[in-house]
């Protein structure tokens, strides 16, 4: 595995390839914060936002060994800019009932899971999402996010605890 502080050096005098393996490296973790705020479609498209603007700004990151937090904080921002952009649009007192679903009722438990998961603490949703949703372990989320080993077991145990919780003892 090619070393990370390597890459961004590499990425900063332009080496696209560089980059790429950044993407490919951290993705799964932009993506599970991305969806730990909204909905997995906009967390696509956002995804790619992300790195464009990491790609833009990469000679701004002063520390190359923080770049993983560094892309969850780019994360962060870009999914809090799409929420607070979208909020003056929604009357939820006026708005229309939605639709009967027509996807398959596992699509539908999937999404009200995830709406649950979006309405936790920041540090539980970051967490779960990035372990449940996106599969990486606790070592590689504290790697890949800048936490401790310990602070991510605690708020995978805590946040799985209050996931539980809201969703009725289900999950």
């Amino acid at each position: 595995m090619t070393d990370p502080d390597d890459l961004v050096h590499r990425a900063r005098s332009g080496d696209r390839v560089a980059f790429a393996a950044l993407y490919e490296r951290h993705t799964p973790m932009v993506h599970g914060i991305l969806v730990s705020l909204v909905r997995p479609q906009e967390a696509d498209d956002l995804l790619q936002d992300v790195f464009l603007s990491a790609l833009r700004a990469i000679d701004r990151l002063t520390d190359a060994e923080r770049i993983g937090p560094w892309l969850a904080s780019i994360a962060r921002n870009k999914g809090r800019d799409l929420l607070r952009s979208r909020r003056p649009e929604i009357d939820l007192e006026q708005a229309p009932e939605p639709a009967a679903s027509q996807g398959d009722g596992d699509d539908d438990e999937a999404e009200r899971v995830l709406g649950v998961l979006r309405e936790l603490p920041e540090a539980y949703r970051e967490t779960l999402s990035l372990r449940l949703v996106e599969g990486l372990t606790g070592a590689e989320i504290a790697e890949q996010t800048g936490l401790t080993h310990g602070s991510v077991r605690v708020n995978l145990h805590r946040g799985m605890k209050l996931l539980r919780e809201r969703l009725g003892g289900e999950a």
